[in-house]
């Protein structure tokens, strides 16, 4: 991706607070046009810099009632790709790190109930070839959920 400019971080901010803002109004903000707009989004999201947007479900109001998040220790951290492989399979893991400190691995889940977490824990997860332990770490309440902040610099 070539440099981003002030207007694009202008937009990243923007999009970021509001990803379903329309266009015509992000224009307005920014003081261009908005064709202008959508070149830069698309170029944007050709670039990487955009990685997506999706609407954010509330698992609770789903059914899962357990947000979990799992240090996982391997054998040897080479097979941290074999063992993703796997947990893709594994529907109800939403974010997977590869990681420094005292695990190999750390994942976010959420689960219905315990007894589905251990379920996933130990028939599913623990059984995955290269998992030597894991530790498991249950959310007691999400208190933060942002985007990162988007910077615009004074030119």
């Amino acid at each position: 991706m070539e440099k981003i400019d002030k207007l694009d971080k202008k937009i990243l901010s923007i999009l970021s607070k509001n990803a379903r803002i329309p266009f015509k109004d992000v224009a307005a903000e920014c003081g261009v046009s908005r064709a202008a707009i959508h070149q830069r989004v698309q170029h944007l999201i050709e670039g990487g810099v955009i990685t997506g947007s999706c609407f954010l479900v509330n698992a609770k109001s789903i059914g899962y009632s357990t947000c979990t998040y799992v240090g996982i220790n391997l054998e040897r951290g080479s097979m941290y790709k074999d063992v993703v492989e796997k947990l893709l399979e594994i529907p109800e893991i939403v974010e997977c790190h590869f990681t420094t400190g005292p695990y190999t691995m750390l994942v976010k889940l959420y689960s219905r109930d315990n007894e589905q977490l251990m379920d996933l824990l130990n028939n599913r997860m623990q059984t995955i070839p290269g998992v030597v332990s894991t530790e498991t770490l249950i959310s007691l309440e999400q208190s933060i959920r942002r985007a990162i902040p988007v910077h615009i610099d004074e030119e």
